[in-house]
């Protein structure tokens, strides 16, 4: 092979990678997340983002992180732009100085949405992260074109002391100074009940690799009292909650909850509270929804956005 063609076939081969690198370039910028923060209300969010269109704003819960959308992002961007914060203090978002409750999380949640040029959104929550969402469209209703909510229940409105009394249900309370002194460097044990018995079935719960980082995050100093606070806030969210659902939502609302966990009784509640209400309860699942079913979870979500 002489000195000319040798040239010839590394010319070629330059071409095609650029070619192929062009083509890379060119593919729709919904099969990328992207992982950013931004200072809302001196708190650092961490937030993925995808995709182009109406903006849909996904809210994880307790146990979670922002990562537990990582398998439904790609598919939301195809028509979405999706915006899945981590909660104020939760993951790597940080932790705030004052304030860790729902309505004060949506606020900041909300100084996020702002902060990117988006006026409206479709809201989704799961967990602590429905209260969440539904925190945010009582206070922002003309800014909430749709809300969903998955698997738990709002404190404050009827149907939830039984709930949250229920003598088998002891994570509510447990908080403080020595529960966090039992739970550190037991992270991992101490999740292992609400991914396990929160299940129809533990072995179709959360993923091995999804433990791991949830571990993780929850055992870095202050993060487990931070995640507490949520959940020491609900009496005074309850007064809150029962005064902001005087107002019926407007917005189309979707309950979505596993029959072995709060489906019904999600469902029953969001009837009182909004005036446009479809209700899914999958059946034989439990409280990880999105985990258990995948496609049926998935599915009921696209149809509804």
């Amino acid at each position: 092979m002489d000195r000319m063609s040798r040239f010839d076939i590394a010319l070629f081969g330059l071409f095609f990678l650029i070619a192929f690198s062009a083509s890379i370039d060119a593919q729709p910028s919904y099969n990328k997340t992207d992982s950013r923060t931004a200072k809302i209300d001196n708190v650092e969010l961490h937030y993925l983002t995808a995709g182009h269109g109406p903006a849909v704003i996904l809210l994880h819960g307790y146990a979670e992180t922002s990562r537990m959308w990582r398998p439904i992002i790609p598919l939301l961007a195809e028509k979405f732009t999706v915006i899945a914060p981590d909660l104020p203090g939760i993951g790597d978002s940080s932790i705030p100085a004052d304030k860790i409750d729902m309505l004060s999380a949506a606020n900041r949640i909300h100084g996020l949405v702002r902060s990117l040029g988006i006026e409206k959104g479709r809201v989704v929550g799961h967990d602590i992260g429905l209260m969440v969402a539904y925190a945010y469209a009582t206070q922002f209703p003309n800014e909430t074109e749709k809300l969903a909510l998955m698997d738990a229940f709002l404190p404050g409105v009827p149907g939830w002391e039984g709930i949250y009394n229920a003598s088998n249900v002891w994570h509510f309370r447990f908080n403080g100074e020595y529960p966090e002194k039992l739970v550190q460097g037991r992270e991992r044990i101490y999740f292992e009940y609400f991914w396990n018995v929160f299940a129809a079935d533990k072995t179709h719960s959360i993923p091995e690799a999804d433990r791991k980082a949830y571990t993780e995050a929850y055992s870095k100093p202050g993060r487990m009292r931070a995640a507490w606070a949520y959940f020491a806030s609900w009496p005074q969210l309850a007064k809150d909650f029962s005064r902001l659902s005087q107002t019926k939502l407007t917005m189309p609302v979707l309950s979505i909850g596993g029959e072995k966990s709060l489906g019904n009784e999600l469902g029953a509640q969001m009837k009182l509270v909004a005036t446009d209400v479809t209700v899914v309860v999958l059946p034989n699942t439990g409280h990880w929804i999105l985990e258990e079913r995948p496609k049926e979870t998935t599915d009921a979500l696209v149809k509804f956005l």
